[in-house]
């Protein structure tokens, strides 16, 4: 079955999920049908990546020019648009598509070394750059979107809403890394115990960690 939003997976089984390697951050049109992102709200995380609209909105950081030995440390250049020999660069990719709001990006987070959560589907509809700390950054717009989902999977139960990252680490280290119902911990996701659609927050006390088959016996119904 396709991974489903809030499902926690290993590297391994995203590269899987994806059908290669992803060794970069931003992927432009890794697939016939959408582009993959991968980011991290952790404290050492090198992009500012943020959350925002209740979880219905991912503001992406594009990223910096490779590092080089003796060169310059790259977060003090600007990112780029071009390569030095004038191809788009991921940024510029990106930054090119946004404007038709027709690419699906499929985003996932970075949980722990090795540990990742799969955010859902979203449609990039904006992008621009911006001064940080004395540098120009690209940054994207990713919203949710009912199209963003059947187009990219139809298998997906409903549009996302990214949980906080705060929240899904104190979850997971509050539910021991096992679902709270038979404590298994393999196919686990993130479960809001009401859901979303139903008014359910995504805080520490109405989120929980589910194993595959309790969160599909489970639905939308509130236990």
């Amino acid at each position: 079955m396709p991974v489903q939003p809030g499902e926690v997976i290993s590297y391994l089984a995203m590269c899987d999920e994806e059908g290669a390697s992803l060794q970069r951050g931003m992927n432009f049109r890794w697939g016939s049908t959408h582009s993959v992102v991968l980011m991290s709200r952790r404290r050492n995380a090198p992009y500012v990546d943020r959350v925002e609209e209740g979880g219905s909105v991912v503001i992406y950081e594009g990223h910096d020019t490779p590092r080089i030995p003796g060169g310059p440390d790259p977060k003090t250049q600007d990112q780029p648009l071009r390569t030095a020999t004038g191809r788009l660069t991921q940024n510029g990719l990106f930054f090119e598509a946004a404007p038709t709001k027709s690419e699906v990006v499929r985003v996932y987070e970075k949980l722990m070394t090795g540990t990742w959560v799969y955010n859902g589907s979203f449609r990039l509809t904006r992008a621009w750059t911006e001064e940080s700390d004395g540098r120009l950054v690209f940054k994207f717009r990713l919203e949710v979107t009912e199209a963003a989902t059947r187009s990219a999977r139809p298998q997906e139960k409903e549009p996302s809403r990214v949980i906080p990252s705060p929240v899904k680490r104190e979850v997971w280290t509050r539910d021991s890394g096992k679902c709270v119902l038979c404590g298994s911990s393999d196919e686990l996701h993130f479960d809001h115990e009401v859901p979303f659609s139903r008014g359910g927050a995504s805080n520490v006390e109405n989120v929980r960690l589910l194993c595959a088959r309790h969160n599909l016996s489970k639905g939308a119904k509130i236990e």
